[in-house]
């Protein structure tokens, strides 16, 4: 039987600030075939410059093998070595000082599914969370599974609609249970824009959860 501890392996690429330094920590999900080292190229755009950048990267390049419409038994044991994976870093980061309160998210197509699928998982006053096209993960919502309190944590979600990989009815599913258990949910859908991130979300990421001031407000 194949150990879920063994599936991604920790490999964690670190940028930004020394974990024993900053403040605040970031950690970056990146999309299917993609790299850890793609989705720290993004941070040249946010507000995250004081911040620890940490981006585990996923075996062979991606973080489960089926879509995440799938039933989640499918994407077994792929899915569950992932979220442990991250279990594991949020738990290192705060074994090192951080609260989670200063603990950021972020990620990119299934990366993203990947972030909102873990935070509402284990919902707490986070620092913010992003996700550029992702929705909650299975052929439904498991509601029993998302239980908890974000406590105002702000989120933004941005989509295309359509998506080829992430259908609009489910990017909305996903924030209508975010904001069931108290997170402060940001959508905004962009007509056609296709399978990428455009300059308008990651102002809308750094206006809302990586502003300070923005995040204050919430």
């Amino acid at each position: 039987m194949i150990s879920i501890e063994n599936i991604h392996n920790r490999e964690i690429i670190a940028a930004g600030k020394k974990l024993s330094e900053a403040e605040k920590v970031l950690i970056l999900l990146h999309g299917r075939g993609a790299t850890a080292d793609d989705i720290l190229s993004l941070t040249d755009y946010l507000d995250v410059k004081s911040y620890a950048l940490l981006a585990p990267q996923a075996t062979n390049d991606t973080w489960y093998p089926y879509s995440f419409l799938s039933p989640p038994s499918q994407n077994e044991p792929w899915l569950s070595s992932a979220l442990l994976l991250i279990e594991n870093v949020v738990s290192n980061t705060e074994g090192q000082g951080t609260a989670k309160s200063n603990i950021y998210f972020l990620g990119f197509s299934q990366g993203a599914c990947l972030t909102l699928e873990f935070v509402t998982r284990h919902p707490a006053r986070y620092g913010g969370v992003v996700a550029f096209t992702g929705g909650l993960i299975g052929d439904k919502l498991y509601t029993e599974n998302y239980l908890g309190d974000f406590e105002g944590t702000p989120v933004f979600i941005g989509t295309s609609d359509p998506d080829p990989h992430i259908p609009v009815d489910r990017v909305h599913a996903s924030a209508t249970q975010m904001q069931k258990m108290n997170a402060s949910v940001t959508t905004r859908v962009y007509q056609n824009m296709g399978h990428t991130i455009n300059e308008e979300e990651i102002e809308w990421a750094n206006k809302i959860v990586f502003s300070p001031l923005g995040n204050e407000n919430r």
